[in-house]
């Protein structure tokens, strides 16, 4: 456990955040013990009062358990504790939350799960992406702008690479990454080359998670969404 000195007024709020990462990095898992406030006030470099008062707020959050003669443990719901808070921070957002937050989440997520589908991705979900891809192949020939069948297929990339949390972080952010991904597919589709530009990317990042390459899956994926980024922020 590589904790850190802090150098911040909020103390207990940098604990808490340190702790969450670890969760999320897999470095603590649920029914792992953590350590003593005395060891981790040493260990970060604070007074145990912070320490005491970040395991209160975690355990309000259900992100830790306090057992009493026993020791502090990660709980088994720690994971979806913090989907719930990070839900929350996001759907408080509302408008607030700007179209390059959301590219930027998008490749956090996407790119990896690209990857993940690839070594997972099951016949049925193989096909689930494939008929979205020909949805978007149909959209391009009739002039539309095929916004649905996007999400479709990134969806269907989720669902493939077989992460409930990531599906439900997925599911979060959807409303918004549907408002965002139409106002990005009409600005991108003012150049007369982007739509088939943008249907090439899908097709290679489909081949990548047919052929069971997941390094190839998270660079296709990873250049698709860059290259729109590029292009909607572009000066």
């Amino acid at each position: 456990m590589d904790f850190k000195p802090i150098k911040t007024k909020k103390i207990y709020q940098e604990i808490i955040e340190q702790i969450k990462a670890m969760i999320s990095d897999g470095t603590l898992c649920p029914g792992d013990r953590l350590m003593s406030e005395r060891e981790l006030a040493e260990r970060m470099q604070v007074g145990r009062s912070a320490v005491r008062e970040a395991f209160r707020v975690m355990e309000a959050m259900g992100i830790i358990k306090i057992r009493p003669g026993e020791g502090t443990f990660i709980t088994e719901d720690a994971a979806e504790s913090l989907l719930k808070s990070f839900s929350s921070v996001l759907l408080a957002g509302g408008d607030d939350i700007t179209a390059r937050e959301l590219m930027e989440l998008r490749k956090i997520l996407e790119v990896e799960s690209a990857a993940m589908a690839a070594r997972r991705c099951s016949p049925e979900q193989l096909e689930a992406i494939d008929y979205a891809l020909q949805q978007m192949q149909h959209d391009l020939e009739e002039g539309n702008l095929g916004e649905e069948a996007d999400m479709k297929f990134h969806y269907a990339i989720a669902e493939a690479a077989r992460n409930s949390l990531l599906l439900k972080l997925m599911n979060t952010i959807s409303d918004t990454m549907g408002r965002v991904l139409a106002a990005a597919r009409h600005e991108l589709y003012r150049d007369p080359a982007k739509p088939t530009l943008l249907l090439r990317e899908h097709h290679a990042i489909f081949a990548a998670i047919k052929n069971a390459d997941p390094n190839a899956a998270r660079q296709s994926m990873l250049k698709h969404l860059a290259g729109v980024e590029e292009f909607m922020f572009k000066k």
